[in-house]
């Protein structure tokens, strides 16, 4: 399936792309991003990595400072442009068509996936789009699945508004969702495709993925942070996923 059909792309807006090019790793997104490197550690062994749906390279660059032999891919040339604007000895790749099928299979220790399962729609894709993901993996690889919590929608955040947007209140799996950011001017709504929990483990079984651990990360009291929700309630969800049936190894 062509990822271009599956992931609606928000950034491909040039100002909006550039605004969300320059936002750094600050605010209720620092909580996406703190734990990964233990995570990682933890979970990953090898240094092959690939960063799907990259964008402008925020993430990208993340696993390289971890050491990692990482490049990144994304379906829009746009982002791509403003990744290797700032980042000239990185290495970034246009997935032709969205289509994963020129990646060579069982070839990364670590595929990382930050937010671009927010944005696509149905199931059935999604189910298509992590059996794809998976064949690219290596014997023991990992998938770090990094999504937006349900509950992002309905709650506020130091970095994220959603008071006017009652509907989401009584969105499901599937329904669009809308949230404002508030780091940055362009204050335009941003459409999500909300996904549950529940949602997401039937779609990993579906596509012949194991989750081996699930983390919703918090802030802390005494981080340089005015924290709204996010002391209490997590806005984020980090899968780490292997192949199921590799699962015995």
């Amino acid at each position: 399936m062509p990822i271009a059909n599956a992931i609606a792309n928000a950034y491909d807006d040039k100002i909006r792309a550039e605004a969300y090019a320059d936002l750094e790793l600050h605010g209720t997104y620092y909580l996406a991003f703190r734990d990964l490197p233990a995570i990682i550690d933890a979970h990953v062994r090898g240094l092959k990595a690939l960063d799907f749906g990259c964008g402008a390279g925020r993430s990208t660059r993340f696993l390289r400072k971890m050491g990692f032999d990482v490049v990144g891919v994304d379906i829009s040339e746009q982002m791509l442009t403003l990744a290797r604007e700032r980042d000239p000895a990185g290495e970034y790749q246009l997935l032709p068509g969205g289509d994963l099928g020129a990646l060579a299979a069982n070839s990364y220790d670590l595929i990382l996936a930050a937010f671009p399962f927010d944005y696509v729609p149905t199931r059935e894709q999604k189910v298509t789009l992590l059996t794809s993901l998976k064949r690219l993996l290596s014997r023991d690889g990992r998938f770090v699945n990094l999504v937006s919590s349900a509950d992002l929608y309905v709650n506020e955040w130091l970095s994220f508004s959603t008071r006017e947007f009652p509907g989401n209140q009584s969105a499901r799996s599937g329904d669009k969702a809308l949230v404002v950011m508030l780091d940055v001017e362009d204050r335009r709504p941003i459409e999500d495709i909300l996904w549950t929990h529940d949602d997401y483990l039937d779609v990993y079984q579906r596509a012949g993925l194991l989750v081996h651990k699930t983390y919703r990360p918090l802030g802390k009291p005494g981080e340089a942070f005015a924290w709204e929700t996010e002391l209490t309630i997590p806005p984020w969800s980090i899968y780490v996923l292997g192949d199921a049936a590799g699962a015995g190894r």
